[in-house]
């Protein structure tokens, strides 16, 4: 790249960051953004009149610390099944109305939460809303309801089971989170899946589905009284229940630092994990960066220069507890996983330039608003930083914060936490290398 290519290159990243920053900002720290409480639910409304689509989300609270290695994979479950109709509507009305509405409902299970989403026009918000708030208001979960679903879902799960990605991520996680509550799989395991009955189901939405339990996040151009009114009308039929929003515990990880799965497979998935600080703090937000930093030098020197690997990164875990980690594909495990174990020891020992830390920061926060500009993105972002930061106001500091991340606060975060990682090796695994544990 020319010097003037590359000063074009930097201007346009500055002038398009400055863009997304000040939608970012209006979008967050605006009066159209606000909180209420009906009954005992928490709402947050961001009034949105650029077009007319309504993102519901509706976040049960809690994730993976509601259930158990057996009852992993109820709270999806429940959902799924709710769609077969609820004491209200039956299926055929149910799927008429969300037909002609446009609407969509989706589910997503996490370990913090779990979402349940609702995509809708302004003009139908109403009738779209009645449905999917019945659903998880008064499902019937009957046998056979119950039945379909967990076909679905099993069918999923096995699926999952044959992806190599997949089973190495659960090997690092097993080991990474033993003994923590992100160790049960939200989605559920095909044994938990088998195991739960329709009258398991219907005492967990019983005794869990709570007012208490839920944050409700809405974006679009919806007034605060037309939503008061659906929300009074729907989610207060709940019991209030009890529950409180705490932050998880921190991890404690095994002493076992590898776990193997031999498979037959044309190269070996590696994926190692490290515990990270909590989501919200200023250490999460200089993790953040440094694991921008240096997956931009992992795919430079691993994949563009020694040409070992055409999958190479540095995941962060942006969960409540955050972890950090590295993740390759090879055919040579030795000499990549010493390449990037020389990447993470430059980051440890050496500052980065200042003026390409910011150059990356405002590509990074360019890149973040592209991928976060539906209303659906918004209403996810405004949860998360309501959740973790304690405060959904505080989602317009997210630019400053990322700015005021220093070449020292990089180095320091990844000494003090880009260590004792803990590895899944799925592959050849006679090319396991020891620096698994001596380098790492």
């Amino acid at each position: 790249m020319t010097n003037a290519v590359r000063t074009i290159s930097i201007v346009a990243v500055a002038a398009m960051t400055v863009v997304a920053s000040a939608r970012a900002q209006s979008a967050m720290t605006d009066t159209t953004t606000r909180d209420f409480v009906v009954d005992h639910v928490h709402v947050i409304l961001h009034q949105n009149t650029a077009n007319d689509v309504v993102a519901a989300n509706i976040y049960l609270l809690g994730g993976t610390r509601q259930i158990t290695e057996n009852t992993a994979g109820i709270e999806a479950l429940m959902l799924a099944a709710s769609e077969d109709g609820t004491r209200k509507f039956s299926k055929q009305v149910l799927q008429g109305i969300i037909a002609r509405t446009g609407a969509t409902i989706t589910i997503e299970p996490s370990v913090d939460w779990t979402t349940f989403a609702l995509r809708t026009l302004r003009q139908s918000f109403d009738s779209s809303w009645a449905v999917f708030a019945d659903r998880l208001v008064a499902p019937r979960l009957e046998a056979a309801d119950v039945e379909r679903a967990r076909r679905q879902m099993l069918a999923d799960a096995l699926e999952a089971d044959a992806d190599p990605d997949n089973a190495v991520q659960q090997l690092a996680e097993q080991l990474l989170y033993a003994n923590h509550p992100y160790r049960l799989n939200p989605d559920g395991t095909p044994t938990s899946l088998q195991a739960l009955t329709a009258s398991d189901i219907r005492r967990y939405h019983d005794t869990q589905v709570v007012q208490s339990r839920l944050l409700v996040v809405v974006v679009g151009n919806i007034n605060v009284a037309n939503l008061e009114r659906a929300v009074r009308s729907s989610l207060t039929r709940l019991p209030v229940g009890s529950y409180t929003w705490t932050p998880p515990p921190l991890l404690t990880p095994s002493a076992e630092r590898v776990s193997l799965l031999s498979r037959d497979l044309p190269t070996n998935y590696i994926l190692g994990y490290y515990p990270g600080p909590r989501a919200g703090t200023p250490d999460f937000t200089a993790l953040r960066v440094a694991t921008a930093v240096l997956s931009g030098r992992l795919f430079a020197v691993v994949r563009s220069q020694l040409h070992l690997s055409y999958a190479v990164d540095a995941p962060l875990l942006d969960r409540a507890v955050s972890a950090g980690g590295l993740y390759v594909t090879t055919t040579d495990p030795t000499t990549t996983l010493n390449a990037m174990a020389n990447e993470v020891q430059r980051l440890q020992t050496t500052l980065v330039d200042p003026e390409g830390l910011q150059t990356l920061v405002g590509q990074f926060i360019t890149d973040y608003f592209l991928k976060n500009e539906t209303n659906g993105d918004q209403a996810s972002f405004l949860a998360r930083t309501q959740l973790y930061d304690g405060d959904y106001r505080d989602a317009g500091q997210f630019v400053q914060r990322l700015r005021e991340v220093t070449p020292d606060d990089v180095r320091r975060v990844a000494e003090q936490y880009m260590h004792d990682m803990h590895f899944g090796f799925v592959g050849d695994t006679s090319k396991v290398p020891p620096i698994l544990d001596s380098r790492f």
